[in-house]
């Protein structure tokens, strides 16, 4: 698909993935592979007092150390400062996410903020963690594979993130069965998510082929599951798809990088506090439409993954109404102050600045304002 030969090197993690209907059973089993005697579960307190909460608290048994079930999106930095005191307190040997993107970059912070203090932050793809991380996620945001996560200033309204080879989780159990009680309206937007990090992988300059290929069959997956989740969120193989879906965008992300859209959906929902999923989803037809001369080669490819060869850009904004997601930001209450401060800090944004397609604050505001 490249228009011309690219060298590349391709790093995988240590991860074992547990996938299907009832896979929360594994979770024991993992456990006790990996010898952990006092775990941390990371959660929302919606997911914590939960019937499925419930059933995760028992898998991990005798193993619950303890519970911070305190998770808000965006992760504000004051909340990951008082998970890994609460990690270091209790002194627990691991750490169990359960729910959405932002349970599982907490307990990410947790377990990278650990190592720094320990001395011994990973350098290469060869060590190991020094608190080996399960996750189980509920919505389809890939942060349950990924080595990075994000965490927000509440004073500054801007995000910050940190990462390495070690804090990426070391397994990941996929239960549908625990996605059923995901609000269709999170499963949509959170989807969107995946499929915009898909998009991005395939015309990102640093993805390797491995990762093109996986994004491009993840694409496909979630056009088709999202619409059969939201007509019939009971539906377990729709569930199943979209897992599936999220699973390979996940996957691809942890050999490319992202680009204008995700920067921009990043810096709107630190400035506004838009769930981030619906940032993706509203301004990602309008990312694509600015990459299209840059990359038409990986639209085209995009095109052919989800079925709409001829016109991708409209596909994906119809797949949002479709959805019945809100089509523009003024829809959900942003307005032009913020285009203006979101576009002023872009050219700052290292997303951003791997765009395949330069991008300037006058670009960016142009992106935000077609999508207003």
């Amino acid at each position: 698909m490249a228009s011309e030969p690219r060298a590349w090197t391709h790093t995988s993690f240590t991860q074992q993935i547990s996938f299907g209907p009832g896979s929360l059973r594994e979770l024991s089993g993992l456990l006790r592979t990996l010898g952990l005697r006092r775990v941390l579960l990371v959660t929302t307190a919606g997911r914590n007092d939960s019937e499925d909460g419930s059933r995760v608290r028992s898998a991990i048994g005798r193993a619950l150390a303890s519970t911070f079930a305190d998770v808000e999106s965006h992760v504000p930095v004051p909340l990951v400062q008082r998970a890994v005191q609460q990690a270091r307190r209790d002194g627990v040997d691991g750490v169990v996410s359960y729910g959405g993107g932002s349970c599982a970059d907490l307990a990410k912070a947790v377990c990278f903020f650990t190592e720094q203090e320990m001395g011994t932050p990973g350098a290469s793809f060869a060590d190991r963690p020094a608190l080996p991380h399960i996750a189980v996620p509920t919505t389809y945001s890939g942060a349950e594979l990924t080595p990075f996560f994000g965490m927000t200033d509440p004073s500054t309204r801007q995000k910050s993130g940190a990462g390495g080879p070690t804090v990426a989780p070391i397994a990941a159990i996929y239960d549908p069965e625990l996605t059923v009680s995901t609000p269709a309206r999170v499963s949509a937007e959170t989807g969107m998510n995946a499929l915009a990090h898909c998009v991005e992988v395939v015309w990102s300059r640093t993805r390797t082929v491995e990762a093109e290929a996986v994004a491009l069959a993840g694409a496909g997956r979630l056009v088709d599951a999202l619409p059969r989740v939201v007509d019939d969120p009971a539906d377990l193989e729709a569930r199943s798809d979209a897992q599936a879906g999220a699973f390979l965008a996940g996957r691809s992300l942890q050999n490319a990088s992202m680009g204008v859209h995700h920067g921009l959906a990043q810096l709107v929902g630190c400035r506004t506090g838009i769930a981030h999923g619906l940032a993706n989803a509203i301004i990602l037809p309008h990312a694509m439409a600015f990459n299209r001369e840059a990359v038409p080669h990986a639209l085209a490819a995009i095109g052919r993954a989800i079925g709409a060869p001829d016109d991708p850009v409209g596909a994906v904004g119809a797949l949002v109404a479709r959805l019945g997601l809100p089509t523009r930001l003024s829809d959900c209450g942003i307005t032009d102050d913020d285009l203006d401060a979101v576009a002023r800090l872009a050219s700052g944004h290292r997303g951003i600045a791997a765009n395949p397609r330069p991008v300037d604050e006058a670009d960016a505001r142009a992106i935000l304002e077609a999508a207003l």
